[in-house]
């Protein structure tokens, strides 16, 4: 996803003549006399994507005062720097160190909850020149849905719990998708046990996603490929467990003759 981001933004760059990337590359920026004002400068600068300037300030804060709480703000906005430049390892690392040295802050919470969403905005990319996200490797949204559980742990009552559930419901739908994804693909080469592999591990580590019941029934015929009667019939009363009272329950109590 960055390096398609990261093409667009020249070529776009290059036709409009601008360096938003960079910034205003001077020297220092004129500082204001207090930290608070100097926060708000940078802030400023930021929204502006004047990246260098904005770093100039935060950076000045975070030296210049760094009894302040003022500084712990400072130290988050430069997170939210390399967050707004789409440097999400280098914003992951800097939102962790600051959870470590402030675990009482306040926005400690916006720490852990800014560092998960690193691996959202590193997804891979649906570009449409480029193969489809399931088909890519998916390690950002394990991380992403393994950073928001712990979140939701560590953080129940925080602000951000209903982003983060809509996050990791999400990467719990995307890996749920791949799996499927993968399972089709050993059914067009008749792999039945690997169907029933992938298919197993869909329905365990990503319960309640829109691809339950096409994995269930999938599940059931890769056990009837394999000649497991007892694994099958016990794969349609998963249906009628998990989804009570639904067409798919009335197919499988059909399918099983009760």
């Amino acid at each position: 996803m960055r390096s398609v981001v990261a093409f667009l933004t020249v070529v776009l760059l290059s036709a409009s003549g601008c360096s938003t990337l960079s910034g205003s590359q001077g020297g220092d920026p004129d500082y204001a006399a207090d930290a608070e004002e100097n926060l708000r400068l940078g802030s400023e600068a930021l929204e502006n994507k004047d990246f260098f300037k904005s770093q100039k300030y935060f950076e000045y804060v975070r030296v210049k005062y760094p009894y302040q709480e003022a500084a712990r703000e400072a130290e988050l906005r430069l997170a939210d720097l390399d967050f707004a430049r789409e440097a999400f390892a280098e914003a992951r690392d800097q939102y962790q160190a600051f959870i470590k040295l402030h675990p009482t802050h306040a926005k400690v919470d916006y720490a852990a909850f800014r560092s998960a969403l690193t691996h959202v905005e590193d997804y891979p990319s649906d570009f449409f020149a480029l193969p489809p996200s399931e088909e890519k490797d998916q390690g950002e949204i394990r991380a992403a849905l393994s950073t928001m559980e712990e979140f939701l742990r560590q953080y129940p009552d925080s602000q951000y719990v209903p982003e983060a559930k809509r996050h990791a419901d999400d990467a719990r739908k995307r890996l749920a998708e791949h799996e499927l994804y993968v399972a089709r693909f050993y059914t067009k080469r008749e792999r039945w046990k690997a169907v029933a592999q992938r298919l197993e591990s869909l329905l365990t580590k990503y319960p309640g996603t829109p691809y339950e019941e096409e994995a269930l029934f999938d599940l059931h015929e890769a056990y009837v490929k394999l000649n497991d009667p007892k694994r099958a019939e016990e794969t349609l009363r998963q249906v009628l467990r998990r989804l009570p009272g639904t067409p798919a329950a009335q197919k499988a109590q059909q399918m099983l003759g009760t």
